[in-house]
């Protein structure tokens, strides 16, 4: 089991389809079942053993940088991209000098999902193997994820191997927003602002884009409306 202590939580999007909750709020502050979507996160983050997370600021960084300054656990480092916002892959680069030189988590800020049996950030620590894989991803059925209505992101064989969705294709899984990543993907990676899925394409191209299917049910809150069958689902599992 690779033990992680260290996590990039991204949270400078603009959450622009989650407007107008978002005209005063960044997006990871939006609650979900009276809970901050951030904060759910940070609390996953926490029981999975990290110590330490890393939280790229934008849009509303203030109120953010406010929310979450009290917290100790894990210990929040921030990271300012007030100036220039950088996207996921060059957010992650921007903060790499605080992420270290092992392995770390890469959660969404804004992700959620009620969990299995056995939690999955823990399940996807346990799973890693750096000898293998540049990324292992968390995926979620893209049939049965709550509130996703798109044709999924990746295909998987047999040993977890993942191949990105063709295009004019369906794919059976959906990247759910967490995943583990072996720093050494960055750097051969563009300055400025890229796409993290930029660098998935390159991984599977080498044959190191891993997978591990989350058990539980992952919801995918990306507009208001959405909220409610979320909250739905998360009283259903209270039962």
């Amino acid at each position: 089991m690779t033990a992680i202590t260290t996590a990039m939580v991204l949270a400078a999007g603009l959450g622009k389809r989650m407007r107008p909750l978002t005209d005063r709020i960044p997006k990871p502050m939006v609650e979900v079942d009276g809970r901050p979507l951030v904060d759910r996160v940070l609390d996953r983050l926490a029981a999975a053993g990290v110590t330490k997370a890393v939280v790229n600021l934008h849009w509303h960084a203030d109120v953010l940088e406010r929310h979450l300054a009290p917290r100790t656990r894990p210990r929040i480092v921030f990271s300012d991209e007030r100036g220039e916002l950088l996207e996921t892959g060059g957010g992650i680069r921007k903060a790499l000098p605080e992420l270290g030189a092992d392995p770390f988590f890469v959660v969404n800020a804004d992700t959620i999902w009620i969990e299995g049996i056995r939690p999955n950030l823990t399940s996807l620590a346990r799973k890693f193997d750096a000898r293998r894989m540049d990324f292992l991803l968390l995926l979620a059925p893209a049939a049965t994820s709550i509130g996703y209505d798109g044709r999924g992101d990746f295909l998987m064989d047999g040993e977890g191997r993942l191949t990105p969705r063709p295009e004019r294709e369906m794919a059976p899984f959906v990247y759910a927003g967490a995943a583990v990543v072996a720093p050494h993907v960055f750097e051969t990676a563009p300055e400025g602002a890229f796409s993290l899925s930029r660098l998935f394409v390159r991984a599977a191209e080498a044959g190191r884009l891993f997978g591990e299917r989350m058990e539980g049910v992952w919801m995918h809150v990306g507009t208001p409306e959405a909220i409610a069958e979320a909250e739905e689902a998360i009283e259903r599992s209270k039962d």
